[in-house]
């Protein structure tokens, strides 16, 4: 699969990704809950459990012998396997252009793991799509699970670029009516945004029944702040700029860093998101080890 050159998936990529087989497995059928269970009356895949027949049951479905012992009757109910169906937001904004103390800016680091998660996806027979966003959803491309399909988010993703200021929950609002069929959110981003509106506009999403994940992938400069005395700060994505000696701001930038992540976190175990703070130095098959355990 895949086998023509890309920035972001290239045959060593794949061969690795083939050896993970395992991690593959354990990743999208358990970490993105790639096999979805649904309660279905009726011939299935796995017996789940009996129930009480009710009025306007189907009789076909009660177990005969359940009521020869009982004098009562019972139905079958069975759990059936739903493919997953994977829905990706990959932040484009301006900030995602930064690089420091990594190889690869952000927004490189989330393409590399958008690509990889939609190999994967594809791998299993699953279905994936892709969201490009910054202020709003720049492309959409719905789910699929062919190669050509593969192809097209590979495209995507290398010929994508920073754009400009950040707006995930104005990105996710105009989302809501381009998905149509309930699956996993997968959302990739350095969060510079306010937690209580990212999470007001994930409530739609949550209350159709999406799991959600929250990739915040950051610089690890960002992470912790060095002390390289006097030095300019850009804002990526205003340009505004600020001279100032970074040892009188690491520790603000790290309290406030710190506030920002807890509250995300906060706000994700309250919801049943999933929150996982990724190191662009963080090598994607460590990441999804990671993930798998």
């Amino acid at each position: 699969m895949a086998s023509q050159q890309h920035k972001y998936l290239k045959p060593e990529d794949i061969k690795k990704l083939r050896n993970y087989e395992f991690g593959a497995k354990a990743l999208v059928e358990g970490y993105l809950s790639g096999r979805h269970r649904s309660r279905q009356r009726g011939s299935s895949t796995e017996f789940h459990e009996y129930r009480q027949y009710t009025p306007g049951d189907d009789p076909a479905m009660v177990d005969w012998r359940v009521y020869a012992r009982s004098d009562r009757f019972y139905l079958k109910t069975f759990e059936q396997e739903t493919n997953l169906e994977c829905h990706i937001f990959v932040d484009s904004s301006a900030s995602m252009g930064f690089r420091d103390a990594a190889e690869l800016t952000k927004l490189e680091y989330a393409s590399f793991f958008a690509a990889c998660l939609s190999w994967l996806v594809i791998y299993k027979n699953d279905r994936v799509g892709l969201q490009l966003f910054d202020r709003d959803i720049r492309h959409h491309l719905p789910p699929g699970s062919t190669r050509k399909h593969l192809h097209s988010i590979l495209d995507l993703l290398e010929n994508n670029k920073p754009g400009s200021q950040t707006s995930l929950a104005e990105s996710l609002k105009r989302a809501v009516p381009l998905i149509k069929r309930k699956g996993t959110i997968v959302i990739l981003s350095d969060f510079f945004d306010s937690p209580e509106d990212i999470f007001k506009a994930l409530n739609p999403y949550l209350h159709r029944g999406f799991r959600v994940h929250l990739f915040h992938v950051l610089d690890p400069s960002e992470i912790k702040l060095p002390d390289r005395g006097l030095s300019r700060f850009v804002d990526m994505e205003t340009d505004e700029n600020l001279i100032v000696h970074t040892t009188n701001l690491r520790q603000a930038w790290d309290q406030e860093l710190q506030q920002h992540t807890r509250a995300l976190r906060r706000l994700a175990a309250s919801r049943l998101v999933d929150y996982t703070l990724i190191p662009t130095t963080e090598s994607y098959h460590t990441l999804f080890d990671r993930l798998a355990h």
